[in-house]
């Protein structure tokens, strides 16, 4: 039986390896993610950069968006792990984090390089104390 740790390890050395599949000609910023899902899959994603920087999609969301895609909209993300080949502190954004909480509990772990080339461990609550959530009328 594998343990978290072991988990964790394992979804942070694939957030790596698909960090090499980014497209990023512009920033040059190289980035991956991968998500543990509840169920026990493991799906990756990495940054596209597009020349109207805006529509640049992060490599947490097209992880999210693939896991959606593969397995519907009911997933439930346990895990996140972030990492960028540039070796700099980096971690989720502002979007991605709202977006890691619409299919995420407050306690999903987070992973993500930090400085001196350190991995960091929080939950989404630490990264993202107040969601916004759209209530239905």
């Amino acid at each position: 039986m594998t343990s978290i740790a072991e988990e964790l390890a394992q979804l942070f050395s694939k957030a790596e390896a698909v960090a090499h599949h980014a497209y990023a000609p512009y920033s040059r910023f190289y980035v991956g993610a991968a998500v543990l899902l509840e169920s026990g899959e493991t799906v990756a994603g990495c940054n596209v950069e597009n020349a109207s920087f805006r529509l640049t999609t992060c490599a947490e969301q097209t992880a999210i968006a693939a896991a959606v895609a593969a397995y519907g909209p009911g997933i439930r993300i346990r895990a996140v792990a972030v990492h960028n080949l540039n070796h700099t502190a980096s971690q989720p954004c502002g979007a991605c984090r709202q977006t890691i909480a619409e299919f995420a509990s407050p306690d999903a772990v987070i992973l993500y390089p930090g400085a001196n080339g350190a991995t960091e461990r929080c939950t989404l609550a630490d990264l993202l104390p107040a969601t916004f959530k759209l209530e239905s009328q």
